[in-house]
């Protein structure tokens, strides 16, 4: 496996994004500010986007794996590469997320805890309703893991 950072071009990776992510706009907020990451495995496997939110905090903005290697290990190798690049440089990396039966136990199994919730975001910062598991996505459920 290989992670590769992704300076130039960031673009090119949308459709991959969008899995996590389902607005454009909503990934414009944070992409060129954020450290992009691409997982090859004899092939593109997955990519995502950290910022830094100060504080020694490190936000995970988005995590997506190609559909066709979901379920494969590919998130959770990735997150834990990414620890291990950023330990003894943050001390906190975060990720916020829907209160979805698909993802908040994937971040848990990581290792990370939940620590706090904005109310209605997803309905309030999307310009659509968004479904996981037949679920609509309403809170932000942030969870946070020690570097």
């Amino acid at each position: 496996m290989e992670l590769q950072i992704i300076t130039e071009n960031k673009k090119q990776y949308l459709d991959l994004l969008l899995l996590a992510d389902e607005q454009e706009s909503m990934i414009d907020r944070y992409l060129e500010r954020g450290t992009m990451y691409a997982l090859y495995d004899d092939g593109l496997r997955a990519v995502c986007v950290l910022t830094d939110e100060g504080g020694g905090v490190l936000e995970l903005k988005n995590l997506a794996v190609c559909p066709a290697f979901q379920r494969q290990g590919y998130g959770r190798r990735l997150l834990a590469l990414l620890a291990d690049l950023y330990r003894g440089k943050y001390q906190i990396m975060q990720v916020g997320t829907g209160d979805s039966p698909l993802t908040l136990p994937f971040y848990e199994h990581c290792g990370f805890q939940q620590t706090h919730v904005i109310p209605n975001f997803f309905i309030d910062n999307y310009n659509h309703k968004i479904f996981e598991s037949g679920k609509q996505l309403c809170d932000m459920i942030y969870l946070q893991k020690k570097l």
